[in-house]
């Protein structure tokens, strides 16, 4: 437990000394250029032996935020931390001089200094600087967290995410982890020849999934607007437009529940491909969850909660049905029994409502018995028209439609489907789905005029994905909640 008067002590302290900086000059110096970094030095120099390296006389220069301090006499240690790593600083009165070795001893842990000398090893065989200057770049006001413990507060962890990067090298490691993952879809997106866009973020009509949105006002305009729940019918429009592969890796928000796995602000990426069915895109979205999880780790075999997930082996695809009898304990005929199902639902506590038929009653059985058990890779696919307003229906089963679910971990990673693009069968959809609002279901669907009109210009046989990038990177860097891999993920407000 934090003492705030002992805190509160030091910030005294600390703010003393940095009006004695102010009075002798530059408090704030902005003119030290590092030219080197720890983890490269490291890399560079520390396999070879001190009898090798000290007669080379390397000059470096490090700047950097001061972790650990041992003053012992006339010869001091110093831990150097900068954005690639941690680095010893051995600090002697004979090589800075009595005033310069005086001002260290008064630095504080968590202030940014530079420092200059050369590479040497210690009789423990520690890659050192042997420091020649140091100056004060930057005073730290307040005091870091315990240097064993780090920040123990995990909503502290979140709320301060800038003292859990300083404290915490997992938590660095892990948004490392998520910008190398981002960085090889992107690259692997445009190696398949597919555009990268920017689509609106203020909607006049929320659309491309079933979701409450955030609601705002645009003063200009004098217009009711939302944020975006889903880039898909901006991104169709530019396949209508005549680009034949698209994707968008950017935020959509849905105004919902926080919890381990929802942030109501997210990151998702979106691809839509001209003459690809939901086949193409299985297998496509496979490759991109493959590559990207070689890209962060080296390995496309993870460990998720101390279990193995591996992406190498091609996924299981299962049909609703079919994942009903694998994983619900149903025989074939109980499986397309109506009434077992709904026995079933209500035995589990979900009441299904009246109007349920066979598709939906099987629906509605896999979320609630099925899905959390999908540890393994699996799609799912042949979802029922009446949850899938946006997608083609299959040409020899009317009643579902072309579309598959990535499951992986007990939780929803992809969505995807061969497109809709009869603009009659569309607009009938959305009227469906307005009805649905109008009777009090706030994640229905608006009908969206304009996206019909594009439609009515023509939309090539089309098919699209929607991955979650959060809930990708939680798996890649083996994250609990997805607040560990948004850097500032909402928070009730500070109290």
């Amino acid at each position: 437990m934090t003492d705030h008067s002992d805190d509160n002590q030091l910030i005294t302290e600390r703010r003393e000394k940095l009006a004695a900086i102010r009075a002798r000059g530059v408090a704030f110096p902005n003119d030290f250029k590092p030219t080197h970094h720890a983890q490269e030095l490291l890399r560079k120099h520390d396999p070879q032996p001190n009898d090798e390296l000290e007669p080379q006389a390397i000059q470096v220069a490090l700047a950097g935020r001061m972790m650990l301090k041992r003053v012992m006499g006339k010869a001091s240690f110093a831990t150097l931390q900068d954005g690639s790593g941690q680095l010893q600083l051995f600090v002697t009165k004979d090589a800075l001089g009595e005033e310069a070795y005086a001002a260290f001893k008064h630095l504080d842990l968590g202030d940014i200094v530079g420092a200059s000398g050369t590479l040497f090893k210690t009789k423990t065989d520690e890659l050192s600087v042997r420091v020649t200057s140091l100056r004060l770049l930057t005073k730290s006001l307040r005091p870091l967290p315990d240097k064993f413990h780090g920040m123990a507060d995990q909503e502290q962890k979140y709320r301060q995410r800038y003292v859990d990067l300083i404290t915490d090298a997992d938590a660095r490691a892990r948004f490392v982890a998520r910008s190398k993952a981002l960085a090889s879809i992107r690259q692997f997106m445009v190696e398949h020849h597919f555009i990268e866009v920017e689509t609106p973020m203020l909607h006049p009509i929320p659309g491309g999934a079933n979701a409450k949105p955030f609601v705002t006002h645009h003063n200009a305009l004098d217009q009711q607007m939302f944020l975006r729940i889903a880039p898909e019918l901006y991104l169709k429009r530019l396949i209508v437009g005549g680009f034949e592969r698209v994707f968008e890796i950017n935020r959509s928000f849905r105004n919902e529940g926080i919890s381990v796995r929802h942030n109501p602000e997210f990151t998702m990426m979106e691809f839509y491909a001209a003459y690809w069915n939901h086949h193409d895109l299985m297998d496509y979205t496979e490759q991109v969850l493959r590559h990207a999880a070689r890209h962060a780790t080296g390995s496309a075999t993870l460990s998720y909660g101390g279990k193995v997930v591996d992406l190498d082996p091609p996924f299981t695809r299962l049909t609703v049905r079919d994942s009903l009898v694998r994983h619900a304990e149903l025989t074939e005929a109980q499986a397309g029994d109506a009434d077992v199902l709904r026995a079933r639902l209500k035995s589990l506590g979900h009441e299904a409502p009246a109007h349920w038929k066979l598709a939906e009653l099987q629906f509605g059985l896999f979320e609630a018995a099925v899905e959390e058990k999908l540890w393994a890779p699996t799609f799912i696919i042949d979802y029922p028209v009446e949850v899938s307003p946006l997608a083609r229906a299959s040409d020899t089963d009317p009643s579902i439609t072309e579309r598959f679910e990535l499951f992986i971990t007990g939780r929803e990673y992809a969505n995807g489907f061969s497109e809709l693009n009869d603009a009659e069968d569309q607009a009938a959809r959305f009227q469906a789905q307005a009805a649905n609002k109008d009777a009090g279901d706030e994640e229905a669907m608006y009908f969206d005029a304009d996206f019909i009109r594009a439609l009515e210009y023509g939309m090539p046989p089309t098919g699209g994905c929607g991955i979650g990038i959060d809930r990708l990177m939680m798996l890649i860097t083996d994250s609990p909640s997805i607040r560990d891999v948004i850097l500032f993920p909402s928070l009730r407000k500070e109290s």
